[in-house]
């Protein structure tokens, strides 16, 4: 029988969790362990216990720990100003849009917002779709129109606020706060035809529905397993929002700023040099650790949609976070991690499948965004084996590890990652 988790705390962290219990709402469960410090792909608990991080903080870690270039450039920037209000710019939040946008290829005219998650950064986009759907012949405000609607996909996962919440599928996180927005529908993930029919519904019968103005989807499906989606797939998904009219927003809060191995996903070689999208949402990994999100819109069009007190956030683009982004941003760039990202990624679904342990069944991903199927649902079990063998993963699913390291990650790290997964036992128990 596979260990607990918690069965060997050290004394530091069995009190620190304890104290947390009495101080902390119970909406993550209880902690693993309490973390200390960190350096590269290594953190060590309160207790001098050290671990090989092949999660990122869920993809947020672009640099692992304590990058010297990110802790220069926070204090470089703390030392001047930390905060100022939305009435006033900074240098760092104008470079940092001007940055994305270049990165993202938008076009000339295209505008950034920031948030502070990918939630807020979903929140956003799914916003500007509703104004642009006011905007659609057939829907409201016309005379006898129907709201536009908002297509989102079985499976999909774009964060737990309302609005995102509503676009997101798992119904045990989502059910509980129904009734939420509304003239958000769900289709099945990857069946084209499910997407045409969602399109046909438009009308203005007695049964018809509003028009659709906007597709939202992940290129990489994280939350339901590190699924990808076909590139045929994707393409005639844009092939449709352009025959309809309709905006695609793809959202890149866990593939986005080189997890994949590009800069954004919908720029992935399979996709024939990529997929335009109408705007994309950021998260995780573009401040290696601050706090921040936000959403490109592609052109002046659809930006323009947002007009001052429209929208907004009090810590939005703060110069903090903006100081954090950029050297994120510069170091992936000067240090070549995205790819550093492809090799390593590489390296570490081929290893880990090369250990002909039968408990795995295959792997699946792009650059360090990936997982491996299970011979049976014991991901959990497996999950807690490796963090009391100094290994912490993520049991994305019960038949799925997902891995997402630090981009800095190194080929001897991924070493360390398949020697202590190739000796996982085959009968963890099930979840």
């Amino acid at each position: 029988m596979a260990i607990t988790a918690t069965e060997q705390l050290g004394p530091k962290d069995s009190k620190w969790i304890g104290e947390y219990r009495d101080v902390h709402m119970n909406v993550f469960g209880t902690p693993l362990r309490v973390m200390d410090h960190g350096k590269g792909a290594h953190i060590w608990d309160v207790d001098g216990n050290e671990y090989l991080d092949f999660l990122g903080g869920i993809a947020v870690n672009a640099l692992g720990y304590a990058h010297p270039k990110w802790v220069a450039a926070v204090a470089e920037q703390a030392g001047k100003v930390a905060h100022t209000s939305n009435y006033f710019a900074t240098e760092p939040q104008i470079e940092l849009a001007a940055k994305l946008i270049e990165l993202a290829g938008a076009p000339e005219g295209s505008h950034v917002y920031f948030g502070n998650s990918g939630a807020e950064g979903n929140e956003a986009a799914l916003k500007l779709a509703k104004l642009y759907g006011r905007t659609l012949h057939g829907a409201l405000p016309d005379i006898g129109g129907k709201p536009a609607r908002i297509l989102a996909l079985t499976h999909g996962f774009h964060g737990r606020t309302l609005g995102a919440l509503s676009a997101t599928w798992k119904p045990a996180i989502r059910k509980p706060y129904e009734p939420l927005v509304p003239a958000i529908e769900f289709v099945e993930a990857g069946d084209i035809q499910s997407m045409r029919d969602a399109f046909a519904a438009t009308g203005q019968g007695e049964y018809g529905k509003g028009p659709v103005a906007a597709v939202i989807m992940e290129l990489i499906q994280g939350e339901a397993g590190v699924r990808p989606l076909g590139a045929d797939y994707v393409r005639q998904v844009r092939e449709l929002t352009r025959k309809h009219n309709a905006l695609l927003i793809i959202d890149e809060v866990q593939t986005g700023i080189g997890r994949t191995g590009k800069w954004f996903a919908f720029q992935r070689e399979d996709l024939s040099g990529g997929v335009v999208p109408d705007a994309v949402t950021f998260a995780k990994g573009v401040a290696g650790g601050f706090p921040m999100g936000g959403l490109i819109a592609f052109g002046p069009k659809l930006s323009g949609l947002f007009t001052p007190g429209s929208h907004g956030s009090t810590f939005a683009g703060n110069p903090l976070g903006a100081a954090a982004a950029l050297a994120t941003l510069r170091t992936i760039d000067e240090e070549n991690l995205l790819a550093n990202a492809v090799e390593r990624g590489r390296q570490l679904r081929e290893g880990l499948m090369k250990t002909g342990n039968p408990l795995y069944v295959s792997t699946r991903g792009a650059g360090l965004l990936d997982a491996v199927e299970l011979a049976h649902p014991c991901s959990h079990a497996l999950a807690n084996w490796a963090l009391e063998r100094g290994l912490i993963v993520n049991a994305v699913a019960p038949d799925a590890l997902r891995f997402a390291p630090p981009l800095i990650v190194t080929e001897a790290d991924v070493d360390q990652f398949i020697d202590v997964l190739a000796q996982a036992p085959t009968d963890l128990k099930n979840d």
